[in-house]
């Protein structure tokens, strides 16, 4: 499992619906996905107001992404987030 350092924290981005509940498929899912992500861990030194398993807006382009056992995270700088969803 990653251990974040300093003030970054990762992020486990939500997967977006490419299905309606009717049951068309979406061909234009992935072209305007939110940047929406589940935090996984905060670095000992962030002093924003995120804890595990929120659910946060981050900057679009910002982050590096990386892949533990298949599945993707992002690791991001806490003052990337721009937004902790209610």
């Amino acid at each position: 499992m990653l251990k974040p350092l300093h003030k970054n924290v990762i992020l486990k981005k939500d997967e977006v619906e490419k299905k309606t509940a009717s049951g068309i498929i979406l061909t234009e899912a992935n072209k305007n996905q939110p940047s929406i992500a589940t935090v996984v861990a905060v670095g000992p030194d962030s002093e924003a107001e995120i804890k595990e398993h929120d659910r946060v807006v981050y900057k679009e382009y910002s982050g590096t992404k990386v892949e533990v056992d298949e599945v993707e995270y992002i690791i991001i700088e806490d003052e990337d987030i721009l937004a902790v969803m209610a």
